[in-house]
């Protein structure tokens, strides 16, 4: 009887370490997303959110990754390429801001912490946010979501060591050219 109490004790114990860890995961989450709304410095943004680089392989650095077309990297060089390591981190965002504005709005850019998804048996949470997004170059701009997956969080689910962004590529690749594309002129809007 009394291995008994303890054994299920011991899983309750468990299951609530657990259920306190998406919390939290859940909670960081959503603190990092409204921090880029009107981010920080750079450096800053890393060091709260990201587990610092530790010496080794690629899996133990700070990681974000930009999906999209190889073919478009030419123009949007933070597309497709996985910048590993705190320096790169940030080389990411300096490349991302020579490309293009985010506008981004508290009220209804990403969902409150009951729209974000946890998985913590893949150590990830998941969330699909909205905003305006414009070329620092031609002043083309266009509405898009898009979705996050961070990912590598830490023990108590504090900091991640991954970020994986899915958003329109294609847009991006237009709001960029030089010439009009199927009549987007230079400092116009598209929903």
């Amino acid at each position: 009887m009394i291995s008994h109490s303890v054994q299920k004790s011991n899983t309750d114990n468990t299951k609530e370490a657990a259920a306190d860890r998406s919390s939290v995961m859940r909670s960081r989450a959503h603190a990092f997303c409204q921090s880029l709304i009107s981010p920080p410095s750079t450096t800053k943004l890393l060091s709260e959110f990201f587990i610092p680089d530790a010496s080794g392989d690629g899996d133990s650095r700070p990681t974000i990754h930009e999906h999209g077309p190889a073919w478009a990297s030419k123009t949007l060089p933070f597309l497709g390429e996985s910048f590993t390591g705190g320096a790169a981190c940030e080389e990411y965002f300096t490349v991302l801001a020579d490309t293009l504005k985010m506008h981004m709005s508290a009220a209804d850019s990403f969902p409150g912490p009951d729209g974000f998804v946890v998985d913590a048996a893949r150590n990830q949470v998941c969330v699909v946010g909205k905003g305006r997004f414009e070329s620092v170059k031609t002043g083309r701009s266009w509405d898009e979501q898009f979705t996050y997956v961070l990912s590598g969080w830490d023990g108590q689910g504090w900091k991640m060591r991954r970020w994986d962004i899915w958003a329109d590529p294609l847009s991006a690749w237009a709001a960029v050219a030089e010439e009009d594309v199927d009549g987007w002129k230079k400092g116009e809007h598209r929903q």
